[in-house]
């Protein structure tokens, strides 16, 4: 079975790498060889057709994900939809489903119908909640059962999947015995943890590693492999159980490469400012430069209603320092589900964390449209500074709210500079001697 990992191996440039390479304005000779590399993944599963496929690593754009998805006590389907288009409508570049409430399969499956870019999911959600709902018991959850989801979602089109491979037995014992301040965050890494505590087995993402790479392999879904042991709080980052868990992944993404699939690594979460760098290098060390995928990161924990802005701050730092990819944060984070306003202003803080990045990793060419804003702020060009904005309905809202007599804002009026210096560049300035 050939994958992009594996076609790019043999030398071949598949139409998917071609189309990124355009996209990104780099060779596609050179994509192909990150690619081989593992420094880029390919993200396009090869059931679903995208409107285009997606790279994501070592010199390319930093990308965004945005997260939707029903819960138990929330199931609108409507609701839902109208924050992926939303999210997509204002930069992000891929959709991830953590649906727990309602018909899951059915959601899945609406959701990969209408969402246009690729689309992700976290499919232990769904076997813990099968298990609740048919014995009552969530660790009644067989491993059969765990796989036949995975298989069913990567057959449905899903192109990439957070899997928390490298939460271990091990790793467990001593959370229990060195209880952490928020012990362990992550839902997809309490529901493995639940299950390993209860049944005392290993994790069977972890013990069946070589079946999963199967799996993804004759999909070519992109394995996320994810954080279970994020820090939830200042307190707990850059620990023991955190980097544990990235030493065992740094293995698995060698297991992964051997094998043709392609992997993300997932990290933190909760970090204080001065940790990000180091947490973005050591990722890109033990892993082999495998593209890095951060939850924020959030740098403060009492940015409570405004986590939106302090994970754009943690993002823009993780980016700058070599961060491929970045999940939004919205204002609701910690306090209840998005509204459709609280996935707006998450997606467009990420993407402003993404461009103050990229301009910094790719120069020139991103900065061109910085320049253009620059260009029409200086001679006026409201309409221009409009397009250009990343949110141009609350631009213009924001500059008619109250009616300029000068054609400037109404900020300076007739004391902008811009109008002050116009009068005076067309006159002679006559030096004295």
């Amino acid at each position: 079975m050939t994958t992009q990992i594996t076609a790019a191996r043999q030398g071949t440039i598949t139409e998917e790498v071609r189309k990124v390479a355009t996209e990104e304005g780099l060779s596609a000779e050179k994509l192909r060889d990150r690619v081989a590399r593992g420094t880029v993944v390919i993200v396009c599963n090869n059931v679903k057709e995208f409107s285009k496929p997606l790279g994501i690593g070592e010199g390319l754009r930093t990308k965004i994900n945005a997260n939707i998805g029903t819960s138990l006590d929330v199931c609108d389907l409507n609701l839902e939809l109208e924050k992926a288009k939303v999210a997509i409508k204002y930069g992000a570049d891929t959709i991830m489903d953590l649906s727990t409430g309602g018909d899951l399969d059915f959601i899945r499956n609406l959701f990969l119908k209408e969402v246009q870019v690729p689309f992700g999911t976290v499919p232990v959600y769904q076997a813990y909640i099968e298990a609740v709902r048919k014995d009552k018991n969530p660790t009644s959850m067989s491993v059969d059962d765990l796989f036949r989801i995975i298989e069913k979602q990567m057959k449905d089109g899903v192109a990439f999947m957070t899997l928390h491979c490298g939460l271990t037995l091990d790793v467990i014992n001593h959370i229990i015995e060195h209880p952490r301040l928020n012990g362990i965050v992550s839902r997809g890494g309490a529901f493995l943890a639940a299950w390993m505590i209860s049944n005392d087995k290993e994790n069977p993402l972890y013990s069946e590693y070589e079946y999963l790479l199967e799996l993804a392999k004759k999909y070519d879904v992109v394995l996320s492999l994810g954080d279970a042991l994020r820090p939830g709080s200042l307190a707990d980052a850059s620990d023991y159980a955190q980097l544990q868990e990235l030493m065992t992944i740094s293995k698995l993404v060698k297991r992964a490469w051997n094998k043709g699939v392609q992997v993300i690594v997932e990290g933190p979460g909760h970090l204080p400012l001065d940790q990000i760098e180091a947490n973005v290098k050591m990722e890109k060390l033990l892993c082999k430069g495998a593209p890095f995928y951060l939850l924020g990161p959030i740098v403060t924990d009492i940015a409570a209603g405004y986590d939106h802005i302090a994970g754009a701050i943690g993002g823009a730092v993780a980016a700058m320092a070599g961060a491929d990819y970045l999940c939004y944060v919205t204002p609701a984070e910690h306090l209840c589900l998005p509204s459709i306003e609280d996935v707006r202003q998450g997606v467009i803080a990420s993407k402003i964390a993404a461009h103050v990045a990229d301009i910094v990793k790719l120069g020139k060419k991103v900065i061109k449209h910085d320049l253009d804003m620059s260009r029409a702020r200086s001679i006026l060009d409201w309409e221009a500074q409009i397009s250009l904005s990343l949110d141009p309905d609350k631009v213009k809202e924001m500059h008619h709210r109250i009616k300029s007599k000068s054609g400037a804002c109404t900020m300076c009026g007739e004391l902008c500079t811009y109008i002050i210096l116009k009068k005076f560049q067309s006159k002679k300035i006559i030096r004295m001697p």
